[in-house]
């Protein structure tokens, strides 16, 4: 087999597993995560969003189509605009992680930005990253809902989660390339779904433990 052709098949193999594992991401999961972020802007809450290594950055990916992506291309005047903020600049984590250790550059951060009402939405293929752990418990104690985007199976970050979107796959690849189309859906649902919404008055309260039903196990 020449080198051309080993190339278009490793293409086709992993187009293939890719498709497949985007086809078996439960909609009803997404469309919870969907909902309650709707909700979470309506009331005038912050959307937070963290992540290690390549999630990092489709952290802050995501935070960028949250924030201008739903305002269209022009932004529309009068777009309603949603807060939210990617928790992984350089800067803030080597300053918490050279004075408080690396485990701890999410939870800090969510300590002093969250409140109630609020949604921090935590990427981990694992699951089991102690920063993203301890960012979620950190949350939690702060009121704000912890919304989960882990491969299979989740473990203790699914477990703390209030929302989570579960992409039934252990491949690094595969579960990041998924994470980065979840975060399109959503920002393509909410600048739809935010048009229609209308501009009722501010009510921070109404999210407040909206999101405590834990999505059920698949078995």
């Amino acid at each position: 087999m020449s080198r051309s052709d080993a190339a278009r098949r490793a293409a086709r193999t992993y187009a293939s597993r890719l498709r497949t594992c985007l086809e078996a991401v439960s909609s009803r999961e997404i469309a919870a995560v969907a909902d309650h972020l709707q909700r979470v802007v309506l009331a005038g809450g912050t959307i937070l969003i963290a992540g290690n290594g390549g999630s990092a950055t489709t952290a802050s990916h995501m935070a960028l189509d949250l924030g201008k992506g739903t305002r269209g291309r022009p932004p529309r005047p009068g777009a309603r605009r949603i807060r939210t903020l990617s928790l992984c600049e350089p800067a803030v984590l080597t300053a918490w992680g050279n004075d408080h250790g690396y485990e701890h550059v999410f939870a800090e951060q969510v300590s002093t930005l969250a409140r109630p009402g609020d949604a921090v939405v935590l990427l981990s293929v694992s699951g089991t990253s102690p920063n993203i752990v301890a960012a979620a418990r950190a949350a939690r104690a702060a009121g704000a809902a912890v919304i989960a985007l882990v491969g299979d199976p989740g473990r203790e970050l699914r477990a703390l989660a209030d929302l989570a979107v579960v992409v039934p796959s252990r491949e690094y690849e595969i579960v990041e390339d998924t994470h980065l189309a979840i975060g399109h859906i959503l920002t393509v649902y909410l600048k739809d779904a935010l048009d229609h919404a209308g501009r009722p008055p501010v009510r921070r309260a109404a999210v407040r433990g909206a999101a405590r039903t834990r999505t059920p196990r698949r078995t």
